[in-house]
């Protein structure tokens, strides 16, 4: 197993460019499987969940290759409509087949999805939504078994949940009214730009779409869609999170691929800590400051501050002169990375939601154990300024979503490795 060892205080100076993004690559391949023909899928990052989505739809029955960047997914005509635990269990995107499968087959039979341990995320949008089309919805021997009565028909439907929209619901519900019946029309969808992406992908290979990007899509059956090839678009939380490191550093850092237009709320956030930016179409340049300045964040569905980097502002805070709050309203028990930036000297204190931080001149590395990807990323951000070595167990959570990240953060200086442990 593999660790990640971290020699901190170096200021990062340099270009770093980014991936594709992890979270609209994983439904774009499973939406791949609504046609028979062969579609190719590019800028792909080579991650853990990407080599387990491959595996996955080869269980399905598709023929699926990686390399260079590339994906190549030819389903054919017949598919096994039945994802199993073994893979499924290990991510939670997993669950992002049942759509496709519904569609193309009229049944799917789909294991419990897992994934990071962050708290709850029930599938009870997914169902819903499947149910609104028209599909009967079992939950018997960890899976769900889902079947349609003859076809799909297109209905209007709600996907508002407790915690705001889903960003996975919105993109399932989203693959399995494209081959329905009818008009669709999904109220309180996500709005993220994965949900766009995932659009766009299906739009080109002939689906009818509108409203994406909004709280309202509607869509329009069609009979068939047919393979193409396709971009994905850069990764906006590996972005955010070089952005992180570049303030945390007091740093100089030009971030290429980016799309600064999905980064305003995290944007705002570093411009009220004190942070330089200039961004362009396709860059953003950071400048840190020697004293940064608190700032309160409250997590929110997207345009509103992301989840998936509340662990990174933490670490940024921790640092940060003064008082901040950060408010979890996305997944209220996303909080396990405390217990460990604690242990590096951060001075943070629970009151869930809510993380009350005191910010300190200094971390000291130690040795921490990650529990979640975004847990990770902020351990290995922590480790960047704390004196002395900082070693961040469980890395396989990192590998996860970040693509070479101990080399990209190597070519800007920082002094970092991976080892076995």
């Amino acid at each position: 197993m593999d660790k990640i060892v971290i020699t901190g205080g170096r200021r990062l100076n340099g270009d770093v460019v980014l991936s594709g993004s992890k979270n609209s690559a994983l439904p774009i391949m499973a939406a791949a499987l609504l046609a028979e023909d062969t579609t190719v899928i590019s800028n792909v990052p080579n991650l853990r969940d990407i080599q387990t989505m491959i595996k996955l739809l080869r269980a399905l029955g598709a023929k699926a290759s990686f390399e260079d960047g590339r994906v190549v997914i030819k389903p054919g005509k017949e598919l096994n409509p039945v994802a199993p635990y073994k893979l499924v269990s290990t991510m939670r995107a997993s669950v992002c087949v049942l759509g496709p499968l519904l569609a193309r087959t009229g049944h799917a039979q789909v294991s419990m999805p897992g994934g990071c341990v962050i708290g709850a995320r029930p599938i009870d949008l997914h169902l819903k939504g499947f149910e609104a089309l028209g599909a009967r919805i079992k939950v018997e021997h960890g899976y769900v078994v889902a079947r349609a009565q003859k076809f799909l028909r297109g209905s209007e439907m709600y996907l508002g949940g407790a915690f705001g929209s889903s960003v996975l619901a919105t993109g399932n519900v989203m693959m399995a009214a494209v081959l329905a019946r009818g008009k669709t029309i999904i109220e309180s969808a996500a709005c993220e730009p994965e949900v766009v992406d995932l659009a766009n992908f299906l739009k080109k290979m002939g689906a009818k779409i509108s409203g994406e990007g909004s709280p309202r899509i509607e869509i329009e059956g069609v009979k068939k869609l047919h393979g193409i090839e396709y971009a994905i678009v850069s990764d906006r939380i590996e972005c955010g999170t070089y952005m992180f490191a570049a303030a945390m550093t007091g740093g100089d850092v030009m971030i290429k691929q980016a799309l600064p237009s999905n980064q305003n709320a995290v944007i705002d956030k570093l411009l009220q800590s004190g942070v330089r930016i200039d961004k362009g179409k396709n860059f953003l340049r950071i400048r840190g400051r020697a004293r940064l300045k608190p700032t309160d964040v409250t997590t929110l569905p997207y345009p509103g501050f992301p989840t998936d980097m509340q662990a990174q502002m933490m670490a940024l805070m921790a640092i940060t002169p003064g008082i901040s709050v950060i408010t979890e309203k996305i997944y209220p028990d996303r909080f396990m990375h405390v217990s460990e930036l604690n242990r590096m000297g951060a001075k943070i204190y629970l009151e869930s939601p809510r993380a009350i931080i005191h910010g300190v001149k200094r971390l000291s590395g130690a040795p921490v154990m990650a529990s979640d990807l975004r847990a990770s990323a902020a351990l290995v951000l922590a480790g960047l300024v704390a004196e002395g070595k900082t070693e961040v167990y469980r890395v396989y959570h990192l590998d996860r979503g970040y693509f070479n990240m101990e080399g990209k953060l190597s070519s800007l200086g920082a002094v970092i490795k991976r080892e076995r442990e």
